[in-house]
C-alpha cells in the first residue's frame, strides 16, 4: 500500500440537509447510525447485425440513493427538520443535501426526503430515526482538495 493510501471509519462521513428546504440554512443531521449509499446505473442493450449477434451496451442514465438509519434527536436542528417531512408529500419534501466524504470529497444535489420511522422501537429503545434520500437529477460532485 502506498504512504497516499488510507482507509477511514464510516463515522467520519458527514450528512447536510438545507432546513426548510433552503440551501443557505446547511445543518449536519445528528446521531446517524448507518447509512447505505446506492448507484444504479441504466444499461441500453442491444444486438446489431454487424457484431454477428453479439450484444452491446450503453450506460444511458443514473440514480443515486441512500438509506439512513438513526436515533429520533428532539432539538437537533437537521433531525427535527427530516423527522418533520414524514407529514408532507410532494414539493415539500424536496430540500439540498451535501455527503461530505472523509477525503474531502463531496456530493451535493436536491434531494427528495422519504421519511420511513419517524420514531418507535422497543420500549427500552432509543427513539428510531430511519429516511430515504433520492437524487433529483444529477449531483453535483467535488473532488478531494478542490
Amino acid at each position: 500500500m502506498s504512504e497516499a493510501a488510507k482507509v477511514y471509519p464510516v463515522y467520519d462521513n458527514k450528512f447536510n440537509v438545507g432546513l426548510n428546504g433552503l440551501k443557505d440554512t446547511m445543518a449536519t443531521i445528528a446521531n446517524l447510525t448507518n447509512f447505505a449509499p446506492s448507484i444504479e446505473g441504466g444499461v441500453e442493450e442491444w444486438n446489431s447485425m454487424e457484431h454477428g449477434g453479439w450484444g452491446d451496451a450503453m450506460m444511458t442514465s443514473k440514480k443515486l440513493s441512500f438509506s439512513f438509519q438513526g436515533k429520533r434527536t428532539y432539538g437537533d436542528p437537521g433531525n427535527d427538520y427530516v423527522a418533520s417531512l414524514a407529514w408532507k408529500s410532494g414539493n415539500d419534501t424536496v430540500a439540498p443535501f451535501e455527503w461530505e466524504m472523509p477525503s474531502g470529497a463531496k456530493v451535493s444535489f436536491d434531494a427528495i426526503i422519504n421519511v420511513t420511522t419517524p420514531a418507535g422501537g422497543d420500549s427500552t429503545a432509543v427513539d428510531a430515526l430511519e429516511f430515504e434520500v433520492k437524487c433529483k437529477g444529477k449531483p453535483n460532485f467535488t473532488p478531494a482538495g478542490a
